[in-house]
């Protein structure tokens, strides 16, 4: 096996993971049934799949979400690099919670559009249609507020998602310079500041959305054993491609991750597959041991988070986060187990790289910072974009990274006028 296939045939092998367990969950029929209530369900945060459909239901949408994003790659013959992986697995996770095969398609082919109006192939803007996902919802939720008949609501919440497929690419372009590379989620930012400008629209019509909580409780027989497993296989796969050395991952947990870090070709294959098995572990033992759920969002965060350990987010720079989240519930009024921090501890992958770059203290702060900010956001836009994380998170980048690179600046300056004294006192001395 090749090492510049072994990404996809990755992903294929959790396509056949995911159709294997929708199927060892629930009968075939079964499947089916749950698969409509999921197409048929609103969507907004927080809605799990789990819940509307039955766990194989979820499963095999899941399933189809991956299955038609790397369709996409493979059609746009994208590499598999390292944010191919975050873009295809953030999709995986959320078809548990959020996404469909159809409420999908107009973002895409809004993306699509903008491509071909500026006359460029579809492959130079993949990553900000496959992340700008996040912003589904708008179509399925509109497809119940509009005051039309369904036919109409139908086409309206179309042509709105195919709109906000078409502004996005403009908005992800701007936003990186706003939180300088340390938020991961940059899509998930710009989709916030988009879904919030377009829900003021929407109010102003009389039109509004509400926040919700549909969440299984509980960690259901055979879920975490699986999770390892998967991970453990991952983890060992990269380990044989790296002749079984850790020099490798060494390497890249060097690195402070600030995008774009893109593991795979930086590092190669081998060390990243490790990564992502690692990071896969971590998130997977938090969840456990704080009592949380693997719920299908926190499921899916999992995997999310696991694709991200190819773009930026490694063991040693996410954990002092992990711990800045769970820090924050002895000073705030949640706790671990509420769903919304859960959430934002595997979300907080996504602010990895300040504590990559600046050092775990500023790790754990933007942690803690995090998560006070999003257990507030995801009103602001009734729910409707998935990656509300994303979106505060891009908060905490901004807020911080000015702060801290003045301090470094700073105190660099005073170190090297302390050398340069230094230097110049011994030659005078000599």
């Amino acid at each position: 096996m090749k090492k510049e296939n072994v990404l996809k045939y990755l992903v294929n092998f959790t396509i056949v993971l995911l159709l294997g367990a929708a199927f060892l969950c629930d009968s075939p029929v079964g499947v089916f049934r749950g698969m409509k209530e999921i197409m048929l369900s609103h969507n907004a945060l927080i809605t799990d799949f789990f819940v509307i459909g039955g766990m194989g239901a979820a499963f095999f949408n899941a399933a189809l979400v991956l299955a038609v994003c790397e369709v996409l790659v493979l059609v746009e013959k994208i590499p598999f690099t390292g944010p191919t992986m975050a873009a295809l697995f953030i999709n995986a996770g959320y078809g548990l919670w959020g996404k469909n095969p159809l409420n999908i398609l107009p973002i895409l082919l809004g993306v699509w559009i903008y491509a071909a109006a500026h006359h460029v192939k579809l492959g130079r803007h993949i990553y900000t249609a496959l992340f700008g996902t996040c912003l589904a919802p708008f179509v399925t939720e509109l497809c119940y507020l509009l005051p039309f008949p369904v036919p109409v609501r139908i086409i309206v919440a179309t042509a709105v998602g195919i709109v906000i497929g078409f502004l996005l690419p403009p908005l992800s372009m701007h936003t990186p310079s706003m939180h300088m590379g340390y938020n991961l989620f940059n899509v998930g930012f710009s989709a916030g500041i988009l879904a919030f400008v377009t829900m003021c629209i929407l109010k102003s019509l009389g039109i509004e959305s509400e926040t919700v909580l549909i969440w299984q409780s509980g960690c259901l027989p055979g879920t975490a054993a699986v999770l390892y497993l998967f991970f453990t296989v991952v983890f060992l796969t990269g380990f044989w491609y790296s002749d079984w050395k850790l020099d490798g991952l060494k390497k890249l947990l060097r690195r402070p991750g600030r995008a774009v870090a893109d593991f795979v070709l930086m590092d190669g294959v081998g060390p990243t597959m490790m990564n992502m098995g690692l990071v896969g572990m971590v998130c997977t033992t938090y969840i456990l041991l704080t009592g949380g759920d693997l719920s299908g969002p926190v499921v899916g965060s999992i995997l999310m988070a696991f694709g991200f350990a190819a773009f930026g987010a490694h063991v040693k720079n996410y954990p002092p986060v992990l711990l800045g989240v769970y820090l924050f519930t002895y000073i705030s009024r949640y706790e671990p187990a509420t769903p919304g921090i859960q959430l934002a501890a595997i979300f907080g992958v996504g602010l990895a790289p300040i504590a990559g770059q600046f050092g775990p203290v500023a790790g754990i702060f933007a942690g803690v910072l995090h998560s006070a900010i999003v257990m507030c956001t995801a009103g602001m836009y009734g729910g409707l974009n998935l990656y509300n994380n994303g979106f505060s998170a891009g908060w905490v980048a901004i807020f911080m990274i000015p702060t801290l690179e003045s301090f470094m600046k700073h105190f660099g300056n005073r170190k090297k006028k302390k050398e340069m004294r230094k230097e110049g006192h011994t030659e005078h001395d000599a």
